[in-house]
């Protein structure tokens, strides 16, 4: 009880990334990722209630609503409680946290699924993730009487919370005296026509990860290396395709971002962002790209900046923007007004498309055989159209896009080179 006491009535300043996502929050770009979890059996939506209520004031830096100083965005400790809704509308969409009334999560259920949405200013997918399994097993702790042994990566709420799990990694690993990271260029994005504001929509190809596993390590990469290739490879053919000169096709530089979780890096335990985004990049001007180049030259680039040192010139930058006297004392609404801009200058008109691998998702064994499948999907995005979020569960991997416009020919070629691998593909999506 003393420690629930500590965190009452308490402030928790964005991260510079939380910060940026609120900033730049629109209906177009609402900043939301979704974690869904299909079950065997219907959601009941009672039970996924109590359980909401048994774990919040575990997560009391997640039990909050969003303020709005004089220059800056910031979260309050609220003692209201969430509640869960049928989901009735597109996934993903934006949440409308600047009136202090809403949370910067929302448990949603639809038949057999429970989908859990993050706003990306509270916390990354490896925050989401652990929120959402210590739903999911309090869940069947209340259902069926089950409790597991071993937690895994999910919380005890029995424990006292740890300071350290709601900390800014970000400050707390920033070096002052380092050089910033090259600038972005200019790269090729997608001419396709957008949905409506607030459509949005998700398609989902299932493998086994086993095949992939074996291609990955013949070719002497990891498989987000490899998925990666696949994914160069398809837009690469799909520009190849285009109704263009072969002179403009030659200009084209495909980037495709690609976050890295600094957890693996530093030792932190922190839920809320912590994580930094790399570009790799196969440009055009040099010719057509065989996979096994593509795969050289992901392996290179990866060799090249992921380490220590390189990653604190990423986190300094954008720790040293934030801390800039002249941008501390812009008032918040010039801040709001600017943000959005410099965003569309910087921030995705430097990549093509995203590609994110969560890794390997698990659950208890005890309610293993109640927990069918694991899918993340990013947020919405107006500049790269689509994007793409892989997570593996039980042998299987999820490939899931999300996507702001109706074509499908990026996903076509994707999956269709999968197939050519002999590996079988599974499609759901939430296109009616």
């Amino acid at each position: 009880m003393m420690e629930e006491k500590q965190h009452k009535n308490k402030f928790y300043s964005l991260d510079n990334a939380g910060f940026l996502y609120t900033a730049i929050a629109s209906s177009r770009m609402s900043t939301v990722y979704r974690i869904s979890v299909g079950l065997s059996d219907p959601v009941d939506a009672t039970i996924l209630q109590k359980a909401l209520e048994q774990i919040i004031h575990r997560f009391p830096y997640f039990q909050v609503t969003l303020k709005r100083g004089i220059f800056w965005y910031y979260y309050q400790h609220t003692e209201a409680i969430p509640k869960v809704g049928e989901e009735t509308y597109y996934p993903c969409k934006t949440m409308r946290q600047r009136q202090g009334k809403t949370f910067p999560f929302r448990v949603l259920y639809y038949k057999s699924y429970i989908h859990v949405e993050f706003n990306h200013s509270i916390c990354d997918g490896a925050g989401g993730l652990v929120f959402t399994q210590t739903l999911l097993i309090e869940y069947f702790k209340i259902q069926k009487g089950i409790s597991p042994k071993n937690l895994g990566k999910a919380m005890d709420i029995e424990s006292e919370v740890d300071p350290k799990e709601f900390e800014d990694s970000f400050k707390v690993y920033y070096k002052g005296k380092v050089p910033s990271p090259p600038s972005s260029r200019k790269v090729f994005h997608f001419p396709f026509e957008l949905l409506d504001k607030g459509e949005y929509l998700l398609l989902t190809g299932i493998v086994p990860v086993d095949p992939l596993l074996g291609l990955a390590k013949i070719h002497q990469c990891t498989i987000t290396q490899f998925m990666l290739a696949l994914y160069f490879e398809s837009i690469q053919e799909y520009i190849q395709g285009l109704p263009m000169s072969e002179k403009k096709k030659q200009r084209q530089l495909i980037a495709i971002n690609v976050p890295v979780d600094l957890r693996k890096m530093f030792p932190s335990i922190t839920l809320r962002n912590f994580f930094i985004s790399l570009n790799p990049e196969i440009d055009l001007a040099f010719g057509y790209y065989t996979r096994e180049e593509i795969i050289e030259q992901i392996k290179g680039y990866m060799g090249l900046y992921m380490n220590r040192k390189n990653i604190n010139r990423y986190i300094s930058r954008n720790v040293r923007n934030e801390q800039f006297i002249f941008l501390r004392i812009i008032p918040l609404w010039v801040k709001k007004l600017l943000m959005p801009i410099v965003y569309n200058r910087f921030g995705e008109r430097g990549y093509t498309s995203g590609l994110s691998n969560l890794g390997v998702v698990s659950v208890p064994e005890e309610i293993k055989a109640y927990v069918k499948s694991f899918e993340v999907f990013p947020p919405p995005s107006a500049e790269s159209r689509l994007k793409l979020v892989m997570v593996s569960y039980n042998g299987s991997l999820s490939l899931s896009f999300g996507k702001t416009t109706g074509e499908t020919v990026i996903e076509k070629i994707f999956f269709r080179k999968i197939r050519k691998l002999g590996i079988p593909v599974k499609i759901e999506t939430n296109k009616r």
